[in-house]
């Protein structure tokens, strides 16, 4: 084989590798910053800390704070499937990464806490950037609990700041 074909081979070759690792190493930088970004549930205690007065006052006077004992209540009436629907809304991040799994699991999120109306807030604990949770609620995020259907069959209304903040 000439060498003029040979260097062009070997030119090409290198040109092949050179994108094929390229390729390798963006997929695995863009999986890391996926995983990285995933926010997950860590519970109302880790709130505690940076938003005592806030903490306090939920506790204090938010019946959601103590909602599971509404499940416990009504539990004997219910199917298993029945209470995995109360879950939804009287727990903390039920069906999401990180979120209640079983009172005995996940004791810190078997209550709805702050992380339920504001989002999971790992990463927020962890950067303390008020970017990454939601901070100013409206009456569209209360929505996904107080909806018009469970109004009317629990009647019951969303209240914002209803002795939360």
């Amino acid at each position: 084989m000439p060498k003029k074909r040979k260097r062009f081979l070997a030119f090409r070759f290198s040109g092949v590798i050179l994108q094929v690792i390229c390729l390798l190493w963006l997929v695995s930088a863009a999986s890391g910053r996926s995983e990285e970004s995933v926010k997950t549930y860590v519970g109302s205690e880790a709130c505690k800390e940076c938003h005592e007065a806030e903490y306090s006052n939920f506790k204090r006077y938010a019946k959601k704070s103590h909602s599971f004992e509404s499940i416990m209540t009504m539990k004997k009436g219910l199917t298993q499937e029945e209470m995995k629907k109360c879950f939804a809304c009287h727990t903390t991040g039920y069906g999401e990464p990180g979120g209640f799994r079983s009172e005995a699991e996940t004791p810190n999120l078997k209550n709805t806490g702050c992380e339920a109306c504001h989002g999971p807030g790992s990463l927020h604990v962890e950067t303390e950037d008020p970017g990454d949770i939601k901070g100013r609620l409206t009456r569209e995020d209360c929505k996904a609990c107080h909806n018009s259907d469970r109004v009317k069959a629990f009647k019951f209304k969303p209240l914002i700041y209803g002795g939360a903040h």
